[in-house]
Protein backbone atom coordinates (compact mmCIF):
# COMPACT_ATOMS: atom_id res chain seq x y z
CA UNK A 1 0.00 0.00 0.00
CA UNK A 2 2.93 2.38 0.62
CA UNK A 3 4.08 1.51 -2.61
CA UNK A 4 1.34 2.68 -4.61
CA UNK A 5 1.11 5.39 -2.82
CA UNK A 6 4.30 6.61 -3.39
CA UNK A 7 4.22 5.54 -7.08
CA UNK A 8 0.77 7.01 -7.35
CA UNK A 9 2.26 10.46 -6.05
CA UNK A 10 5.30 10.68 -7.76
CA UNK A 11 3.33 10.06 -11.20
CA UNK A 12 1.20 13.10 -10.28
CA UNK A 13 3.71 15.13 -10.83
CA UNK A 14 4.87 13.86 -14.45
CA UNK A 15 3.15 14.32 -17.51
CA UNK A 16 3.91 16.71 -20.91
CA UNK A 17 3.19 19.67 -18.62
CA UNK A 18 6.12 20.63 -15.89
CA UNK A 19 4.38 21.50 -12.84
CA UNK A 20 7.45 22.00 -11.36
CA UNK A 21 8.44 24.94 -13.49
CA UNK A 22 4.90 26.77 -13.78
CA UNK A 23 2.56 27.33 -10.97
CA UNK A 24 -0.33 28.73 -12.17
CA UNK A 25 -3.61 27.64 -11.46
CA UNK A 26 -4.47 26.16 -14.59
CA UNK A 27 -1.38 23.86 -13.31
CA UNK A 28 -3.23 23.37 -10.19
CA UNK A 29 -6.28 22.46 -12.62
CA UNK A 30 -4.13 20.03 -14.43
CA UNK A 31 -3.81 18.22 -11.06
CA UNK A 32 -6.38 18.18 -9.31
CA UNK A 33 -8.94 17.38 -12.65
CA UNK A 34 -6.87 15.67 -15.33
CA UNK A 35 -4.15 13.79 -13.44
CA UNK A 36 -5.50 12.66 -9.73
CA UNK A 37 -9.05 11.27 -11.04
CA UNK A 38 -7.05 9.65 -14.25
CA UNK A 39 -4.07 8.07 -11.92
CA UNK A 40 -7.11 6.85 -9.20
CA UNK A 41 -8.71 5.52 -12.27
CA UNK A 42 -5.69 3.31 -13.22
CA UNK A 43 -5.38 1.96 -9.71
CA UNK A 44 -8.39 0.96 -9.41
CA UNK A 45 -8.79 -0.50 -12.95
CA UNK A 46 -5.36 -2.44 -12.43
CA UNK A 47 -6.21 -3.92 -9.18
CA UNK A 48 -9.51 -5.15 -10.46
CA UNK A 49 -8.20 -6.65 -13.75
CA UNK A 50 -4.86 -8.57 -11.47
CA UNK A 51 -7.32 -9.98 -8.88
CA UNK A 52 -9.64 -11.14 -11.57
CA UNK A 53 -6.81 -12.61 -13.27
CA UNK A 54 -5.18 -14.76 -10.25
CA UNK A 55 -8.91 -15.84 -9.37
CA UNK A 56 -9.70 -16.91 -12.48
CA UNK A 57 -6.35 -19.22 -12.90
CA UNK A 58 -6.63 -20.40 -9.87
CA UNK A 59 -10.42 -21.38 -10.11
CA UNK A 60 -9.88 -22.97 -14.01
CA UNK A 61 -6.57 -24.05 -13.12
CA UNK A 62 -5.51 -22.73 -16.48
CA UNK A 63 -2.33 -20.36 -16.80
CA UNK A 64 -3.44 -19.02 -19.79
CA UNK A 65 -6.66 -17.27 -17.95
CA UNK A 66 -7.59 -13.40 -17.68
CA UNK A 67 -10.20 -11.10 -17.00
CA UNK A 68 -11.14 -11.32 -20.87
CA UNK A 69 -10.88 -15.24 -21.52
CA UNK A 70 -14.89 -15.48 -20.56
CA UNK A 71 -16.17 -12.96 -23.02
CA UNK A 72 -16.79 -10.46 -20.68
CA UNK A 73 -14.88 -7.90 -22.41
CA UNK A 74 -16.00 -8.67 -25.62
CA UNK A 75 -19.79 -8.69 -24.49
CA UNK A 76 -18.65 -4.87 -22.62
CA UNK A 77 -17.48 -3.70 -25.90
CA UNK A 78 -20.25 -5.03 -27.73
CA UNK A 79 -22.39 -2.91 -25.69
CA UNK A 80 -20.32 0.36 -26.81
CA UNK A 81 -20.29 -0.92 -30.13
CA UNK A 82 -24.03 -0.52 -30.67
CA UNK A 83 -24.91 2.09 -28.46
CA UNK A 84 -22.89 4.56 -30.42
CA UNK A 85 -24.39 2.80 -33.81
CA UNK A 86 -27.82 3.12 -32.84
CA UNK A 87 -26.79 6.48 -31.20
CA UNK A 88 -28.15 6.09 -27.42
CA UNK A 89 -27.73 9.02 -25.44
CA UNK A 90 -28.10 9.02 -21.95
CA UNK A 91 -26.81 8.84 -18.39
CA UNK A 92 -26.90 7.64 -15.30
CA UNK A 93 -25.76 8.56 -11.95
CA UNK A 94 -23.09 10.54 -13.92
CA UNK A 95 -21.91 7.90 -15.68
CA UNK A 96 -21.89 8.03 -19.71
CA UNK A 97 -23.64 6.14 -22.27
CA UNK A 98 -20.70 4.48 -23.02
CA UNK A 99 -19.97 3.43 -19.52
CA UNK A 100 -23.54 2.31 -18.84
CA UNK A 101 -23.43 -0.25 -21.90
CA UNK A 102 -20.11 -1.27 -21.53
CA UNK A 103 -20.80 -2.62 -18.23
CA UNK A 104 -24.55 -3.94 -19.21
CA UNK A 105 -23.02 -6.12 -22.04
CA UNK A 106 -20.15 -7.03 -19.65
CA UNK A 107 -22.64 -8.53 -16.98
CA UNK A 108 -24.86 -10.20 -20.31
CA UNK A 109 -21.81 -12.06 -21.38
CA UNK A 110 -21.32 -13.81 -17.66
CA UNK A 111 -24.76 -14.28 -18.38
CA UNK A 112 -24.81 -16.61 -21.12
CA UNK A 113 -21.85 -18.29 -19.75
CA UNK A 114 -23.24 -19.12 -17.47
CA UNK A 115 -26.09 -20.52 -18.89
CA UNK A 116 -24.58 -22.52 -21.87
CA UNK A 117 -22.06 -24.38 -19.11
CA UNK A 118 -25.21 -25.33 -16.74
CA UNK A 119 -27.00 -26.24 -19.64
CA UNK A 120 -24.13 -28.94 -21.02
CA UNK A 121 -21.84 -29.85 -17.82
CA UNK A 122 -23.38 -28.11 -14.34
CA UNK A 123 -20.84 -25.28 -14.57
CA UNK A 124 -17.65 -27.72 -15.96
CA UNK A 125 -14.28 -25.77 -15.86
CA UNK A 126 -13.88 -27.04 -19.62
CA UNK A 127 -17.32 -26.02 -21.09
CA UNK A 128 -16.63 -22.26 -19.00
CA UNK A 129 -13.52 -21.72 -21.04
CA UNK A 130 -15.11 -23.33 -24.61
CA UNK A 131 -18.07 -21.41 -24.41
CA UNK A 132 -15.75 -17.80 -23.40
CA UNK A 133 -14.04 -18.66 -26.45
CA UNK A 134 -16.56 -19.04 -28.43
CA UNK A 135 -18.56 -15.91 -27.41
CA UNK A 136 -15.43 -14.03 -27.73
CA UNK A 137 -15.33 -15.24 -31.38
CA UNK A 138 -19.00 -14.34 -32.04
CA UNK A 139 -18.31 -10.77 -30.24
CA UNK A 140 -15.74 -9.85 -32.12
CA UNK A 141 -17.77 -10.65 -35.86
CA UNK A 142 -20.52 -8.94 -34.33
CA UNK A 143 -18.07 -5.72 -33.68
CA UNK A 144 -16.33 -6.04 -37.15
CA UNK A 145 -19.67 -6.04 -38.77
CA UNK A 146 -21.20 -3.00 -37.12
CA UNK A 147 -18.61 -1.15 -37.60
CA UNK A 148 -18.51 -1.59 -40.96
CA UNK A 149 -21.87 0.33 -41.22
CA UNK A 150 -20.97 3.03 -38.70
CA UNK A 151 -20.07 6.42 -40.39
CA UNK A 152 -16.62 7.47 -40.02
CA UNK A 153 -17.09 9.54 -36.58
CA UNK A 154 -18.93 6.94 -34.48
CA UNK A 155 -16.01 3.89 -36.31
CA UNK A 156 -12.88 6.54 -34.58
CA UNK A 157 -14.74 6.72 -31.44
CA UNK A 158 -15.14 2.79 -31.33
CA UNK A 159 -11.98 2.19 -32.48
CA UNK A 160 -10.46 4.64 -29.85
CA UNK A 161 -12.48 2.44 -27.41
CA UNK A 162 -10.94 -0.90 -28.67
CA UNK A 163 -7.42 0.34 -28.10
CA UNK A 164 -8.34 0.79 -24.03
CA UNK A 165 -7.40 3.93 -22.72
CA UNK A 166 -7.67 5.88 -19.28
CA UNK A 167 -8.30 9.30 -21.17
CA UNK A 168 -11.71 8.68 -20.76
CA UNK A 169 -11.66 8.89 -16.90
CA UNK A 170 -11.00 12.92 -16.72
CA UNK A 171 -14.48 12.74 -17.95
CA UNK A 172 -15.52 11.56 -14.73
CA UNK A 173 -15.78 13.46 -11.58
CA UNK A 174 -14.58 12.39 -8.55
CA UNK A 175 -17.81 10.88 -7.29
CA UNK A 176 -17.79 7.82 -10.50
CA UNK A 177 -14.10 7.19 -9.68
CA UNK A 178 -14.87 6.95 -6.28
CA UNK A 179 -18.11 4.75 -7.27
CA UNK A 180 -15.87 2.26 -9.09
CA UNK A 181 -13.43 2.30 -6.93
CA UNK A 182 -15.36 1.64 -3.92
CA UNK A 183 -16.97 -1.57 -5.98
CA UNK A 184 -13.78 -2.74 -7.08
CA UNK A 185 -12.41 -2.52 -3.35
CA UNK A 186 -15.61 -4.35 -1.82
CA UNK A 187 -15.56 -7.16 -4.47
CA UNK A 188 -11.47 -7.91 -3.94
CA UNK A 189 -12.61 -8.34 -0.20
CA UNK A 190 -15.23 -10.80 -1.13
CA UNK A 191 -13.14 -12.48 -3.31
CA UNK A 192 -10.54 -13.00 -1.00
CA UNK A 193 -12.98 -14.83 1.35
CA UNK A 194 -12.56 -17.18 -1.08
CA UNK A 195 -9.14 -17.60 -0.92
CA UNK A 196 -8.87 -21.35 0.88
CA UNK A 197 -11.12 -22.86 -1.38
CA UNK A 198 -9.31 -21.59 -4.14
CA UNK A 199 -5.80 -23.16 -2.75
CA UNK A 200 -8.11 -26.36 -2.63
CA UNK A 201 -9.09 -25.83 -6.55
CA UNK A 202 -5.26 -26.80 -7.40
CA UNK A 203 -5.44 -30.17 -5.89
CA UNK A 204 -8.67 -30.76 -8.27
CA UNK A 205 -12.51 -30.52 -8.13
CA UNK A 206 -12.90 -33.85 -6.30
CA UNK A 207 -10.56 -33.26 -3.25
CA UNK A 208 -12.04 -30.00 -3.01
CA UNK A 209 -15.39 -31.39 -2.51
CA UNK A 210 -13.98 -33.55 -0.11
CA UNK A 211 -12.39 -30.49 2.37
CA UNK A 212 -15.86 -29.28 2.79
CA UNK A 213 -15.57 -26.75 -0.77
CA UNK A 214 -19.34 -26.09 -2.18
CA UNK A 215 -17.59 -26.56 -6.09
CA UNK A 216 -20.45 -25.36 -7.65
CA UNK A 217 -21.93 -22.51 -5.60
CA UNK A 218 -18.31 -21.05 -5.53
CA UNK A 219 -17.33 -21.16 -9.04
CA UNK A 220 -20.87 -18.96 -9.69
CA UNK A 221 -19.66 -16.55 -7.09
CA UNK A 222 -16.61 -16.06 -8.32
CA UNK A 223 -17.20 -15.63 -11.77
CA UNK A 224 -20.29 -13.58 -10.88
CA UNK A 225 -17.81 -10.61 -8.69
CA UNK A 226 -15.43 -11.32 -11.78
CA UNK A 227 -17.95 -10.00 -14.22
CA UNK A 228 -18.65 -7.29 -12.16
CA UNK A 229 -14.91 -6.04 -11.29
CA UNK A 230 -14.07 -6.55 -15.02
CA UNK A 231 -17.13 -4.63 -16.11
CA UNK A 232 -16.36 -1.77 -14.13
CA UNK A 233 -12.86 -1.80 -15.17
CA UNK A 234 -14.25 -2.15 -18.88
CA UNK A 235 -16.97 0.49 -18.60
CA UNK A 236 -13.95 2.99 -17.58
CA UNK A 237 -11.19 2.74 -19.95
CA UNK A 238 -12.40 0.12 -22.15
CA UNK A 239 -10.38 -3.74 -22.99
CA UNK A 240 -6.93 -3.38 -21.57
CA UNK A 241 -5.50 -6.83 -22.17
CA UNK A 242 -2.58 -8.16 -20.36
CA UNK A 243 -3.13 -6.89 -16.41
CA UNK A 244 -4.73 -9.78 -16.06
CA UNK A 245 -1.90 -12.12 -17.10
CA UNK A 246 1.13 -11.17 -16.35
CA UNK A 247 0.95 -9.37 -12.92
CA UNK A 248 -0.59 -12.66 -11.09
CA UNK A 249 2.01 -14.83 -12.18
CA UNK A 250 5.10 -12.55 -11.66
CA UNK A 251 3.67 -11.81 -8.13
CA UNK A 252 2.76 -15.99 -7.87
CA UNK A 253 6.66 -16.54 -8.71
CA UNK A 254 7.40 -13.61 -6.04
CA UNK A 255 5.18 -14.84 -2.85
CA UNK A 256 4.30 -18.21 -4.04
CA UNK A 257 0.62 -19.87 -4.94
CA UNK A 258 -0.80 -19.26 -2.36
CA UNK A 259 -4.26 -17.30 -2.88
CA UNK A 260 -4.11 -15.89 0.98
CA UNK A 261 -1.26 -14.03 -0.27
CA UNK A 262 -1.55 -14.03 -3.84
CA UNK A 263 -4.99 -11.75 -3.91
CA UNK A 264 -3.65 -9.15 -2.26
CA UNK A 265 -0.21 -8.73 -3.83
CA UNK A 266 -2.11 -9.27 -7.01
CA UNK A 267 -4.62 -6.19 -5.95
CA UNK A 268 -1.79 -3.82 -5.17
CA UNK A 269 0.66 -5.19 -8.16
CA UNK A 270 -1.57 -4.50 -10.55
CA UNK A 271 -3.14 -0.73 -9.75
CA UNK A 272 1.01 0.01 -9.16
CA UNK A 273 1.57 -1.70 -13.19
CA UNK A 274 -1.47 -0.01 -14.87
CA UNK A 275 -0.55 3.24 -13.33
CA UNK A 276 3.18 3.44 -14.66
CA UNK A 277 1.88 2.18 -17.98
CA UNK A 278 -0.32 4.62 -17.91
CA UNK A 279 2.39 7.48 -17.13
CA UNK A 280 4.40 6.16 -19.41
CA UNK A 281 1.25 6.40 -22.38
CA UNK A 282 0.78 9.90 -21.66
CA UNK A 283 4.02 11.19 -21.26
CA UNK A 284 6.96 9.70 -22.11
CA UNK A 285 5.42 7.81 -25.65
CA UNK A 286 3.60 10.66 -26.79
CA UNK A 287 1.83 10.83 -30.66
CA UNK A 288 2.37 13.24 -32.33
CA UNK A 289 0.94 14.72 -35.68
CA UNK A 290 -1.78 11.73 -35.69
CA UNK A 291 -5.53 12.11 -34.44
CA UNK A 292 -3.86 10.52 -31.18
CA UNK A 293 -2.77 12.57 -28.61
CA UNK A 294 -0.66 9.80 -26.65
CA UNK A 295 -0.02 6.46 -26.71
CA UNK A 296 -3.01 4.22 -25.51
CA UNK A 297 -2.09 2.48 -22.45
CA UNK A 298 -3.52 -0.71 -23.84
CA UNK A 299 -0.65 -0.94 -26.51
CA UNK A 300 1.87 -0.36 -23.74
CA UNK A 301 0.83 -3.10 -21.61
CA UNK A 302 0.50 -5.52 -24.90
CA UNK A 303 4.16 -4.77 -25.57
CA UNK A 304 4.85 -5.52 -21.87
CA UNK A 305 2.34 -8.87 -22.09
CA UNK A 306 3.15 -10.42 -25.41
CA UNK A 307 6.85 -11.27 -24.87
CA UNK A 308 5.49 -12.89 -21.40
CA UNK A 309 2.68 -14.03 -22.84
CA UNK A 310 5.09 -16.26 -25.51
CA UNK A 311 7.45 -17.03 -22.19
CA UNK A 312 4.34 -19.06 -20.64
CA UNK A 313 3.10 -20.64 -23.60
CA UNK A 314 7.29 -22.24 -23.93
CA UNK A 315 6.86 -23.12 -19.91
CA UNK A 316 7.25 -26.94 -20.05
CA UNK A 317 4.46 -27.44 -17.40
CA UNK A 318 1.70 -25.93 -15.18
CA UNK A 319 3.72 -27.56 -12.19
CA UNK A 320 6.54 -25.29 -12.85
CA UNK A 321 4.19 -22.42 -13.31
CA UNK A 322 2.45 -22.45 -10.44
CA UNK A 323 5.15 -23.48 -8.38
CA UNK A 324 3.35 -26.74 -6.90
Amino acid sequence: MIVLAAVMFVCLFIGTVNIFTQAGWEEVGTLLHLRLPRILAAAAVGAALAVCGGVLQGLLRNPLADPFILGISGGGTVGVVVAVAVGFEFAAFGFSTTNVCAFIGALGALTLVLAFAKARAGFSTHIIILTGVVLNAIFSAVILFTMSVMSATDMHQVYQWLMGSLIYARTLGYAQVAAGAAIIAVGSLVLLRFARGLNLFATGEESAVQMGVNVERTKVAVLVLCAVLTGVAVSITGPIGFVGLIVPHILRLIVGPDHRILLPASFFGGAIFLVLADTIARSILPLTGLSLSELPVGVVTAMCGGPFFLWLLRARSRRAIFGN
